[in-house]
């Protein structure tokens, strides 16, 4: 099984929407069984909150639920135990390094070449969306060709 955590920075917008739609994307080409996918935040500033109703209703637009996801935050044991922790924005990974200064971060890559778009600061959620997905097909897809799923 595959590990798949997204991280950014509260957990309340970016790396729920791509939890979830990733979740909803290996469902529908069936191959969910391969992967285990969850998100978190660098920060601790929406520890224990609910994704943000902006972030839900994109969502449930297009028939996703992430009912009952709290906001939490990365931790050590994470960094081993995922395969794959893939971050938002370059703040990510300074945070990262901040937090975890003499961990090995080989497994943690950018979800996009650039910044995933940050709605808590734009109000965008389509732009977000739209970013997340770009990226999440390209994790698919190297994912299915690296492993033959």
């Amino acid at each position: 099984m595959l590990k798949v955590l997204f991280v950014c920075h509260g957990n309340i917008c970016r790396s729920p929407i791509s939890e979830f739609m990733m979740k909803d994307m290996v469902r529908k080409l069936g191959i969910s069984e391969y992967f285990e996918i969850a998100s978190a935040a660098t920060s601790t500033e929406e520890i224990g909150n609910p994704v943000y109703p902006p972030a839900r209703r994109i969502l449930s637009e297009h028939g996703i639920s992430c009912q009952g996801k709290t906001a939490r935050q990365i931790t050590r044991r994470d960094l081993s135990y995922y395969d794959y922790i893939v971050l938002m924005d370059s703040n990510n990974m300074r945070n990262l390094r901040w937090m975890f200064p003499n961990e090995d971060l080989y497994n943690v890559r950018m979800m996009l070449s650039r910044d995933v778009a940050d709605p808590w600061y734009t109000g965008n959620f389509q732009a977000t969306w739209d970013d997340c997905e770009e990226g999440i097909n390209a994790l698919i897809d190297e994912i299915r060709e690296e492993y033959g799923i």
